[in-house]
């Protein structure tokens, strides 16, 4: 059995230790709150996007813009994967999913026959892959925990030109899909080319537009504010997830912390109380040593 000293060392430090973790326990449930407005903010504007995109798309257009070109069958030019985690850790196995994910894509890929062009948003992605010795096409630790439409435009600038000069055959994301702060799963998306949607959630029908000055003209600035609001979204559900994440983990740490706790102190106790029994015994025998 440890000394009571130490045991006290020990509980002092699980005490102190409980504080940080319940602490950022907070932290991260206030930031959660934050970002899942942002969440639920940036979803109208991605569906009012993508329903006029499929009321204007036709067939005959998708071979007039570059953005909605479909690639040939096994075509030879790489699929630019970009994965999203995060920059800071303690958020439980939140990055290690998403590192799984994009591996088990790449991999799938290439057992396709297509090479991947690696583009990371993170400091813990780029740690991994730097360390699996992985090339690496692009790199971002600037955005962190809040992005915003300029980050989204920013990272999907160079791959948009990529895709329109045909050196990718097309750009797919590993993000954290949003769907309550305990449901956050790893997600694959493909973002170019644009795939509009045959069927918008919350619409019936087919609306009735008047076109002015054309659809093509409309379509041709449209398009690549869909393919940044895809990112938007896929960068701010996976800050959410984060959140959601660390503030679970953090909440298992400080329960955990509060059971060690009750051991660390049921232990000082029988300790203490051995001890006092010890010096009592000692006493009474000192004392019948002298009457002796």
């Amino acid at each position: 059995m440890a000394k009571p000293r130490e045991l006290r060392r020990r509980i002092r430090s699980t005490q102190n230790t409980r504080k940080i973790t319940k602490t950022m326990e907070l932290v991260a449930t206030s930031k959660l709150k934050r970002a899942q407005d942002r969440v639920v903010a940036a979803r109208p504007y991605a569906a009012a996007l993508a329903a006029v995109i499929a009321d204007l798309y036709s067939p005959d257009l998708a071979e007039r813009f570059a953005l909605l070109r479909q690639p040939a069958p096994g075509g030879g030019r790489p699929i630019a994967l970009v994965l999203i985690t995060s920059n800071r850790g303690l958020c439980g196995a939140f990055n290690a999913n998403l590192i799984r994910e994009a591996r088990r894509r790449m991999h799938e890929l290439e057992r396709a026959g297509r090479s991947v062009e690696l583009h990371l948003v993170g400091k813990k992605g780029i740690g991994f892959f730097r360390f699996a010795r992985q090339p690496i096409a692009s790199q971002r630790v600037d955005i962190g925990d809040r992005p915003t439409a300029a980050h989204a435009a920013d990272l999907m600038a160079p791959l948009v030109a990529a895709f329109e000069a045909g050196r990718v055959d097309a750009v797919e994301v590993v993000f954290s899909k949003f769907n309550s702060a305990l449901s956050t799963p790893p997600s694959v998306e493909r973002i170019l080319p644009v795939t509009p949607p045959t069927k918008v959630p919350g619409r019936t029908g087919t609306a009735n537009y008047i076109l002015r000055p054309s659809p093509e003209l409309i379509l041709e600035r449209l398009l690549p504010l869909y393919v940044e609001n895809q990112m938007f979204r896929a960068l701010v559900e996976t800050a959410a997830a984060e959140h959601g994440a660390r503030r679970t983990a953090m909440k298992n740490a400080t329960d955990n912390a509060g059971d060690l706790l009750e051991g660390l102190r049921r232990t000082y106790n029988r300790a203490r109380q051995a001890q006092i029994t010890q010096e009592i015994a000692e006493i009474v025998g000192g004392a019948e040593a002298l009457q002796g």
